[in-house]
Order: C-alpha cells, then sequence, then structure tokens
C-alpha cells in the first residue's frame, strides 16, 4: 500500500508495482499529483503548484521505462536567462564562470575571493547551515547576493537557518571527498555512474497535473481518492490499514507501507505506532506560500518580459519572493499578446501573507511588480493559491534527525517514508525519494 498520490507516492507505487501484482494507493484529494495541479483560466494555463522541475535521472528512468519521456516539454532556450534584482534593477544571474567573472551583482575583492576556494582547508560540516558553509568556502557576498536569492526562489526560507548537508549535500561532498567544491565539481564530471537525466528545465506537455494523471495512468489500479488512512497496525508479518473514503470504513491487509505524506500527515499516521517518530516528523518546519498568477499585455511594461523570471534578495525591502515568466518559458501558457507571470509571496520573509485575503494581495502583488517591471496597465490577478504548509524547511539538524527517524522505524519491518523532506523539495528529488522508499522494502 502507497499513502499519498503525490510525485513521491507515485513513484513509490509504480516501482512496487515492477514486483507486485496489485499495489493499492491512497490520498485524501481529488486527483493524483498532489500539488501538483494544473488549472485552465481565460486562456492561460495555471500550475497551483511546482511550475518546472529538473529531469534528474531517477525520474527519468521511470519515466522512459513507462514510454513517457514523449510527453516532457522542455523550456525554452531563453530560460537559461534569468535575473536578480539588484539596486533596483534586474541584473542576469551569472550562470557560467564567465559571466560570474562579468557580473556586476559581485565586488572584485568577492570575486577574487572565489579564485582561493580550493586552498581553503576543509572542516566538518556537521551542523553548519547554508549561509555558514558557504561563506566559509565562497564568501560572505556569494551567500547575500547569489545563494539567498536562490534559495527564496527554492525553499521560500531562510540560508541562516537551513542546513548544509540537507539543501547543498553535493557541494558539502565535494568538500568531503577533494577539499573543494571545485576541484570536487571538476572530478564529478568524470564520474559517469547512475542514470542519467536530462539537460534544463521541464513541464509536462500541457502543464505538471497532466503529467501526474499520466504517471497515474501506469497503475494497474487507479488511486482511490477521497480516501484517508485513519489507523495503522501490525500483526505478525502484515500490517492493517485503516482507510475512511467515500464508501465508508474498511481495512487493507498489506505487507508493505509506503507512507508518502507531507511530514506532519505522516506524524499523524504514526504517532500511535511511534510517538518517538512522529515527535520528529512534527519538528520539521514548512514555510507558507501565496502562488498569484498574474496576466499581463506586454504594452504594458516598461520592463522586458524575457527569460526565466527574476528572484528578490532579502535587502531589497520588496515582499516579493521571485516571480516566473511562465509563458516565455514554454508555449500556449498564455493566450495571444499575453504573459503569465506566477508570483510567490510569503515564506519564512513574509508569513502573515498566507492569512491576507485576495485583494490584498493582489494589491502587493501589483505594488512590487510595479516597482520592479514598471506597469503603465493594470495586471489580472487570475488565480490565487495558498500552502499554508508549502516547502519543508530542512533544518541545521536535518540529516541526523531523519536518521533518528529511520532508526525508531526499523523495529517496524515493511513500513517506509517518502515526500519531500526526505531527500530535496524538487519534484525529481521528491520522485527519487519515493522510488528510494519502495526499493528499501523490495529488498
Amino acid at each position: 500500500m502507497v499513502v499519498g498520490a503525490g510525485a513521491a507516492g507515485l513513484a513509490a507505487a509504480l516501482e512496487l508495482q515492477q514486483g507486485i501484482r496489485e499495489v493499492v494507493v491512497i490520498d485524501a484529494g481529488d486527483r493524483p499529483g498532489g500539488v501538483m495541479r494544473t488549472d485552465h483560466a481565460q486562456g492561460f494555463v495555471i500550475e497551483r503548484g511546482p511550475n518546472t522541475f529538473q529531469a534528474k535521472g531517477p525520474m527519468m528512468a521511470v519515466l522512459r521505462r513507462d514510454g513517457l519521456e514523449s510527453i516532457l516539454l522542455r523550456a525554452r532556450p531563453a530560460s537559461r536567462l534569468r535575473f536578480i534584482l539588484h539596486d533596483g534593477k534586474l541584473v542576469p544571474a551569472p550562470m557560467s564562470p564567465l559571466a560570474l567573472a562579468r557580473t556586476p551583482l559581485l565586488s572584485g575583492r568577492a570575486k577574487a575571493r572565489l579564485l582561493v576556494e580550493p586552498f581553503i582547508r576543509r572542516r566538518d560540516t556537521a551542523g553548519e547551515s547554508v549561509a555558514e558553509f558557504v561563506t566559509r568556502r565562497l564568501g560572505s557576498e556569494v551567500t547575500d547576493r547569489l545563494v539567498g536569492p536562490f534559495l527564496t526562489g527554492v525553499y521560500a526560507g531562510d540560508e541562516q537557518r537551513l542546513g548544509a548537508e540537507a539543501v547543498f549535500g553535493s557541494l558539502v561532498g565535494f568538500e568531503r571527498r577533494a577539499g573543494s567544491i571545485v576541484l570536487g565539481a571538476i572530478a564529478s564530471l568524470f564520474d559517469a555512474r547512475g542514470e542519467k537525466g536530462l539537460r534544463g528545465v521541464y513541464s509536462g506537455e500541457k502543464g505538471l497535473g497532466p503529467l501526474a494523471r499520466a504517471l497515474a495512468e501506469r497503475l494497474h489500479e487507479p488511486p482511490a481518492l477521497g480516501s484517508r488512512v485513519t489507523g495503522l497496525r501490525r500483526e505478525g508479518d502484515e500490517w492493517y490499514v485503516a482507510v475512511r473514503g467515500a464508501g465508508g470504513e474498511s481495512e487493507i491487509r498489506t505487507r508493505r507501507v509506503v507512507v508518502a505524506t507531507p511530514s506532519d500527515a505522516a506524524a499523524a499516521i504514526l504517532r500511535p505506532l511511534c510517538p518517538g517518530a512522529a515527535a520528529e516528523l512534527d519538528s520539521i518546519e514548512y514555510a507558507p506560500i501565496a502562488s498569484v498568477s498574474v496576466g499581463v499585455s506586454p504594452a504594458d511594461v516598461r520592463t522586458s518580459i524575457e527569460g526565466f523570471g527574476f528572484l528578490v534578495p532579502r535587502e531589497a525591502g520588496i515582499r516579493l519572493l521571485g516571480c516566473l515568466f511562465m509563458s516565455q518559458l514554454f508555449p500556449g501558457r498564455a493566450p495571444p499578446g499575453r504573459e503569465l507571470l506566477q508570483c510567490m509571496i510569503g515564506g519564512l520573509r513574509w508569513p502573515d501573507a498566507i492569512d491576507l485575503p485576495d485583494d490584498a494581495l493582489a494589491d502587493q502583488i501589483r505594488a512590487d511588480l510595479d516597482r520592479i517591471l514598471g506597469l503603465t496597465g493594470a495586471p489580472d490577478i487570475l488565480a490565487v493559491t495558498r500552502y499554508r504548509r508549502a516547502v519543508a524547511q530542512p533544518a541545521r539538524d536535518h540529516r541526523t534527525r531523519l536518521d533518528r527517524i529511520r532508526s525508531q522505524l526499523a523495529d517496524w519491518p515493511g513500513l517506509a517514508l517518502a515526500g519531500s523532506y526526505v531527500a530535496g523539495v524538487g519534484v525529481s528529488d521528491t520522485f527519487a525519494s519515493g522510488l528510494e522508499a519502495a526499493r528499501s522494502l523490495a529488498d
């Protein structure tokens, strides 16, 4: 059985299905995909959750195996152009060593500091925050002007609180293995192990919601939607899962259970069984986000809308976290003569935004877009989506917390966890956590 039909749950079910005749997937939602949800309004294609994903190796292996690679849609080449707000202007983010050498985002002193990174002695990173790790290796300007805005876009979080091991695991690994981020990255170019992913960023041909539905259609049995787990117990070598659905109460017997839900929902399921693990899961913080879909006419914006979008550093004093130019990334996302902007607001920077009424959020979005892009006309607010627990915030001790959870659950064979809090908040990372959970039970 798999509890949850988001990216992690669908991945776990598809993987378990390879060796098991029947896999039951239950989910409280009204459609598969969890936060991968796509709607349409006034000719716009609106993503209610994640907007893009990196097509990493583990996820691609499943998509290729199940014949779904063809429905992926790669972002246009212009997506390589990304902006950071700096001194009131949108400045291209450096995406190559040459661009890094030329960028006005860093001072000459900060650029010189980058050159000495291979000569800085390695140190134990256990318990370091992202800010501490990056500042130690690359300098404070890189932390404040590049890494901070990047983490705002991905985690809506705070680089002073996010854990380096959990967020930048590959960079931490480079330092541990090679004594340097730069040297470790160079060495990794010659590592050919594992399934290869695709370059760039992607969506589904018709959005991420339809991609999730296509994954669900590869299951032998469709997910049981509108259903919740109300109890979990073990007798002998089998699990008994109490489920409440549209047809009433039932109990399902199974040998394996993957709980692929947000950490608070997993805690509620496990609390009677393993209160220690439940307490650890409950302690994982999430950032709240309001995502606002905005339609504009290019003639009503003084700054050209091009590229991937922009991010806003904390010191800019603007409420907006960032904005994606969705109609520039993928064709068909907006009607002719219009642009679709996906604006994010809230996060740990302004958590109270989640409680504002729609009109107040709309006014704030318009004001911030006017300051950044220069509006000469009124944009249309197409949709407002709120997630009180949107993005997991892996703290300094996140890796050790997960180790403690796994240790406590070791007494309960046939049970595994998956989700965005396990291996990363991106769609591909969340998907990979489901694959890993399924494989651990198969073993």
